[in-house]
């Protein structure tokens, strides 16, 4: 592969707008995962639109599981694809133009066992078109930030996503949710307007997504037509997975974050249902609950993008997955309600520096010529396996007839990540 002809003029392109415009992408997305993968729409689906609630989350938790499979394959091929081809945004907009329209399409699915299939079918595409988009971006961090401030702008990302992810909230609770009289006539029997906050997530990504679209930039195209792309994507991919060993230590800090964020992953997911099935909460309490959790999310990685950047990514993951475990038994092991709160809103701290550290984890490891690819392989090692942490939860809940004891088994995850990572060996690489 000619490595030259897809390389960014570094002086040129590592510019504070630049930068500034792909962190306002993760407030352009964020309220996807939050609002529509859980908080409301999944709530809406479990107690709305499915036949009984425990079958609601048995058909989510299936949906999320084939959503995951979806991204798990088709991660690292288009990755690998898009680093023969150079160009990274036009794969980008196409994915993100899938995700806009099937997450638009969930306004039609009403509250009745009728429209359990569009809505599982709906909710598949969309989170699989927005897990493959993360592939892409994230591949782009490393050619907007300069070596020393990757963990710094990854983490502005974050805490940008949580804002954005909280500013949506907002306005879900107080124009839809709580308005005695909802806006545009919709009809509270109905739902609309908890259904119309699917349309008001695919509209917020499309209009703060522009500044991206405009200001970032992207590698030049490589020239190379459509079939030469495909057949040397694959190839690469082939030979990349097939030298392993020259990659070893990049295939255990895979590993490493295939069970610490299943771990992770799977507790964000279910969290909202636990809270809202244990301590009985409404859907405002529920959005209230997510807005405090954004909160204190969004400043743990704004905080923590400093101390990445300071101390190394390395032992920021170490230190915010640790703390997940630790403060994710204590918040199974209350019964009350405060301290449930409690201890929930200090975990949240570290949701955000897990994530986004591990983002620049990966972005100071992966080879300049791969990086595509092996962020598609992120996102492989991060959803291959993503259906055994809801798979677990459900199997043990159901042996066990506690729900507080199937999600306590994301711990056993969290726990096994922190150790595969602790055998992961960092190299220096030259500041950019």
């Amino acid at each position: 592969m000619a490595v030259e002809s897809v390389r960014l003029d570094h002086a040129a392109h590592k510019r504070p707008r630049g930068q500034a415009a792909w962190c306002l992408f993760d407030w352009a997305n964020s309220p996807f995962p939050t609002i529509v993968g859980t908080f409301l729409f999944a709530n809406y689906f479990a107690r709305a639109v499915a036949s009984d609630p425990d079958e609601g989350a048995g058909l989510w938790a299936l949906a999320m599981g084939i959503a995951g499979v979806v991204t798990a394959l088709a991660s690292p091929i288009l990755g690998a694809f898009a680093d023969q081809g150079g160009a990274r945004k036009p794969w980008l907009l196409a994915i993100c133009t899938v995700m806009v329209a099937a997450t638009a399409g969930l306004w039609f699915v009403a509250p009745s066992p009728d429209f359990v299939i569009l809505g599982l079918v709906l909710v598949v595409i969309a989170s699989a078109a927005f897990e493959l988009s993360m592939v892409f971006y994230n591949a782009m961090l490393p050619d907007i930030a300069p070596q020393d401030r990757i963990g710094r702008i990854s983490g502005w990302g974050w805490g940008l996503g949580y804002a954005g992810a909280l500013a949506a909230l907002l306005i879900c609770l107080f124009v839809f949710v709580q308005a005695e009289t909802p806006p545009f006539g919709l009809d509270k029997a109905a739902q609309e307007p908890i259904r119309a906050t699917n349309l008001l997530v695919a509209l917020w990504f499309v209009l703060f997504s522009i500044p991206f679209w405009r200001l970032v930039p992207d590698r030049k195209s490589s020239g190379k037509p459509a079939r030469a792309i495909v057949r040397q994507g694959l190839a690469q991919l082939a030979t990349t997975l097939k030298s392993w060993r020259e990659h070893r230590n990049i295939m255990r800090y895979l590993l490493a974050f295939m069970l610490y964020s299943n771990g992770y992953n799977t507790l964000f997911a279910m969290g909202a249902l636990y809270a809202g099935q244990t301590y009985g909460m409404g859907f405002s309490e529920i959005i209230i609950f997510a807005i405090s959790l954004n909160v204190t999310a969004g400043l743990g990685a704004i905080v923590f993008a400093w101390i990445d950047d300071r101390i190394g990514s390395k032992p920021t993951v170490m230190i915010a997955v640790a703390a997940l475990g630790l403060f994710g038994a204590g918040a199974l092991a209350v019964d009350s309600k405060i301290w449930f709160w409690t201890l929930t809103l200090i975990l949240s701290i570290f949701f955000g520096p897990a994530q986004a550290a591990s983002r620049s984890l990966m972005a100071h490891m992966a080879p300049e010529e791969l990086r595509t690819e092996m962020f598609g392989l992120y996102g492989l090692a991060g959803r291959i396996t993503s259906f055994l942490g809801t798979l677990t939860v459900g199997w043990v809940t159901f042996a066990t007839g506690s729900f507080r004891i199937g999600l306590a088994t994301v711990l056993i995850f969290l726990f096994a990540g922190l150790w595969v990572l602790w055998g992961v060996r960092l190299e220096e690489k030259p500041a950019s």
